[in-house]
């Protein structure tokens, strides 16, 4: 048993998220979205954080890693979860991430995600971009979509990943879950592929460049439904982003292609719970509606929040409502409300009085 194994299982037991090393310090773990240290162990030098780093992977991985100082692979502890691993070079030496994929993939439904959010799990074509930062549970949010898809439909879903991270198994619909490296060159040629692959739903795992946002967009206009992420933190700034990749006298087109084919905008944030027991998603939800093409052909991101708003009765949803209806129900505290709001002021009022 590789001895970083210990720690992973320490991490579960703590319901934590991720797990921190680095060459210099102790080993920490994130629970609730705080670090804190792991109990009793001392800081780690860099020869023997490297021997826990070379035990889980293999000969070729390493070369990578010794090559590049960087790697992302995916690693399984039978019992406990598979995790999303990231190996890179710091000041001090060697530094490790490992965030914990749940092996156990939870429902749309258990969730209690808002019910605009599971419609999307229903459409049959389009764009749909789930965004936020890094850990606010986007990979998953999406991968209960996929799920109730999978039990759903008999459709052929293609996942392209950088690395795997939730495991599907086939129920009504036939999964092919594609690795970056191991099974396609990257998100552009898997997108390619799977456009020739007979697929009904594509997952994009990240759309990180031009070739990619532009394939997914082809995709989507050519009649498959496809999800992909982004790290923006709502609908005006992922439309901007979606533009922004192509060259200048390719973004006329873009805004047509995207007009056409966006079918759904999710910005997600993860707040601690006001009890400090947990976490609770928050999203600002943008749906397709009549009005939506014309705002993107004529570059009005501007008339985002207003379209949001007038749309409250079709399921959309402002971030900032979203984060002060809870905490007018007391589910998050207000300062974590107000760190994450756009419009503080809206927020200072229901903050305490010193």
């Amino acid at each position: 048993m590789a001895k970083i194994d210990e720690l992973l299982r320490y991490l579960k037991q703590h319901k934590g998220s991720d797990l921190h090393l680095a060459a210099g310090l102790e080993p920490r773990v994130r629970v609730n979205g705080a670090l804190r240290g792991v109990d009793g162990m001392s800081a780690l030098d860099d020869g023997i954080l490297r021997k826990l780093m070379r035990e889980i992977t293999n000969e070729a991985q390493w070369a990578e890693f010794s090559e590049k100082r960087d790697l992302d692979f995916a690693y399984g502890l039978e019992g406990v979860a598979r995790f999303r691993v990231n190996f890179f070079v710091q000041e001090r030496g060697a530094g490790v991430v490992m965030r914990m994929i749940p092996e156990k993939i939870v429902p749309l439904d258990e969730l209690k995600l808002p019910k605009a959010i599971e419609s999307l799990a229903h459409l049959r074509k389009g764009l749909v971009l789930v965004t936020g930062p890094t850990g606010s549970g986007k990979s998953t949010t999406l991968c209960a979509m996929i799920d109730y898809i999978n039990k759903t439909r008999p459709d052929h879903i293609i996942t392209i990943e950088d690395p795997i991270e939730f495991v599907h198994q086939n129920a009504k619909s036939v999964i092919s879950h594609r690795e970056i490296g191991p099974h396609t060159l990257g998100f552009g040629a898997g997108l390619r592929g799977a456009i020739r692959q007979d697929a009904d739903v594509v997952l994009v795992g990240e759309m990180r460049d031009y070739e990619t946002v532009s394939l997914a967009l082809t995709a989507a206009e050519m009649g498959l439904l496809v999800f992909g992420t982004l790290h923006t933190n709502n609908a005006p700034k992922t439309i901007d982003r979606i533009i922004d990749s192509f060259p200048a006298e390719e973004q006329q087109q873009a805004r047509l292609s995207l007009a056409e084919s966006l079918a759904a905008v999710v910005s997600q944030l993860l707040l601690p719970t006001a009890d400090g027991k947990g976490r609770v998603a928050v999203n600002e939800i943008m749906l397709k509606t009549k009005a939506l093409p014309n705002i993107i052909r004529e570059a009005n991101v501007s008339m985002l929040g207003s379209f949001i708003q007038q749309g409250k009765q079709d399921g959309m949803q402002l971030m900032d409502d979203a984060l002060f209806e809870l905490v007018q129900s007391k589910r998050v505290a207000p300062y974590d409300a107000f760190m994450k709001a756009g419009d503080k002021a809206r927020f200072e009022a229901l903050l305490p009085k010193e």
